[in-house]
């Protein structure tokens, strides 16, 4: 589609997927400006891609001890850099761009920039995996979503599991219910280094085709999912769980102000929309920091975020913000995603 000025696009697209010390971590203020919208089409995903990157057996990635030392509590004690995707698709994102060995080395030089960036604050490596992908057309059961396979689920997560990485399972819910797509994630959050993203772009309450309109959750559907995430955590004895909301309008998120915090659950509201860099700190402050939650991300894409020069910069051509620059935003984004 046509990139607009007047809004962000969001995560799924044909190229990827959209002050000093004394700013703090967690997010103030209210209030927000109202944002036109946009669409994207899904990214087609296929399953046929061999298993054959790993000499483990990816059936037993919930027997793996995870590498190095996973913290009780991550958020906000870490700043979590994650590299979005799905290894069947080169489209999707830096996760299934590259092999195994060549995606997992980019994020080790990615994660060493943002820790000399801020040395105050240690990374904490990711994996975000779409395991639920939003689908263009119907499947059986016209749901216009395709859960991905236990197969494939388990090998992300044995990636992780040996390279130090947590990992995100991410839901694109099409027009099935977030309530089934989450049990039939259960499973893999039962395990303490998976964690959960859900993604109102692809929630097509309407009844529209995915790709047709950004879709929204209601502050409703974000409690079920804390709740969810705080009941296996309850169940199982697991240190707080994560979960990542995705967002680059005002719609996406309703009634942001009813969304209820729980200790067993750390809620990211993550500015997921591409474009220059002042379109996306504008998304930022009017999106994420105006209507408050508790922690905030951001989302950088190594291919779209280039595709327009920034006129209310220094830059004379497409720029990828560095990492200094997204840190010079009031509040720090916890949580940093690359597609």
């Amino acid at each position: 589609m046509l990139f607009q000025f007047s809004v962000l696009t969001g995560c799924s697209s044909s190229n990827g997927k959209n002050e000093e010390t004394a700013k703090t971590d967690s997010v103030a203020a209210s209030g927000a400006a109202p944002a036109k919208d946009s669409a994207q089409s899904p990214a087609p995903v296929t399953t046929a891609a061999a298993d054959t990157t790993t000499n483990t057996d990816p059936l037993k990635a919930d027997s793996l001890r995870f590498a190095g030392t996973l913290p009780d509590t991550i958020l906000p004690h870490r700043r979590i850099l994650a590299y979005y995707g799905n290894p069947h698709s080169t489209r999707m994102g830096i996760l299934g761009e590259y092999p195994r060995k060549e995606m997992l080395r980019r994020l080790d030089q990615e994660a060493e920039r943002w820790q000399k960036a801020d040395p105050s604050k240690p990374v904490q490596k990711a994996l975000h995996l779409v395991a639920i992908s939003a689908q263009g057309s119907p499947q059986k059961d016209g749901k216009y979503r395709l859960r991905m396979s236990d197969k494939t689920i388990r090998k992300v997560i044995s990636w992780g599991a040996q390279h130090g990485a947590i990992v995100f399972l991410d839901i694109q819910v099409g027009l099935a219910d977030l309530k089934g797509e989450m049990a039939y994630l259960e499973k893999y959050l039962k395990l303490p280094y998976v964690h959960l993203g859900i993604d109102p772009e692809f929630s097509m309450k309407t009844g529209a085709k995915p790709g047709t309109k950004i879709g929204t959750y209601d502050a409703a559907d974000v409690n079920d999912a804390v709740q969810f995430l705080s009941r296996v955590v309850k169940e199982n004895n697991l240190p707080p769980k994560i979960l990542v909301v995705h967002r680059f309008t005002q719609r996406m998120v309703t009634n942001y102000q009813n969304i209820k915090k729980d200790p067993r659950v750390a809620i990211v509201i993550d500015m997921d929309g591409w474009g220059p860099p002042s379109l996306k700190i504008d998304s930022y402050r009017d999106y994420i920091v105006k209507e408050p939650v508790q922690y905030t991300g951001f989302k950088l894409f190594y291919k779209n975020d280039l595709k327009k020069v920034d006129h209310r910069s220094k830059h004379k051509v497409p720029h990828l913000m560095e990492p200094e620059e997204v840190l010079a935003l009031d509040p720090k984004p916890l949580y940093i995603q690359y597609q």
